[in-house]
């Protein structure tokens, strides 16, 4: 017998078909075996493919903000967004990823709430205390890390890693010129 789903199940099961098999096993099949639920089950909830990847980037997006705001109230000083920008981004990077690459590989249309929020974020990111041309250097350093781990671009050793990102906030923190 088939389980009880919540939307949440079936954005789970996108993102981990995406995560480990790729963009080319997102099917609605393929979606309700991952969770556990009948086809007629996925479909009660998304109609289509579409509105899946839809959901499933509009419930990213939330659970990224909420992450956000939560990781900035640690600290006031300036530069407290960014470091929630560097500790949110690459604590889960996983996160964003599945539902990039679907909108990417379905319908770049899809992408618009993700670049309507980075845009927020961007200006969340200027108006944070910091110089917005370093601030944003710094940004698009963790976005270029992000990257390049959603790609399989570098291979950074885990220790490196670890230096790179305190690196990034040690910077955060400096007095700027």
């Amino acid at each position: 017998m088939k389980k009880k789903i919540q939307n949440d199940e079936l954005l789970n099961a996108v993102s981990r078909i995406i995560n480990t098999k790729g963009v080319s096993y997102l099917t609605l099949e393929n979606v309700a075996n991952e969770a556990g639920v009948s086809k007629g089950g996925l479909l009660h909830y998304f109609p289509n493919k579409k509105a899946l990847i839809e959901g499933g980037i509009t419930s990213v997006i939330e659970k990224y903000t909420e992450n956000l705001e939560k990781s900035s109230l640690k600290d006031s000083d300036p530069g407290h967004t960014l470091r929630a920008y560097i500790e949110v981004s690459m604590n889960d990077p996983d996160q964003l990823t599945a539902g990039l690459l679907a909108a990417i590989a379905t319908d770049p249309e899809l992408l618009r709430p993700l670049q309507d929020h980075y845009a927020v974020w961007q200006k969340h990111v200027e108006d944070d205390g910091l110089d917005p041309v370093f601030a944003t250097i710094i940004r698009l350093a963790i976005d270029g890390l992000w990257f390049c781990d959603m790609f399989g671009l570098t291979s950074l050793e885990p220790e490196l890693r670890e230096k790179v990102l305190r690196e990034l906030v040690a910077l955060t923190r400096k007095e700027q010129l």
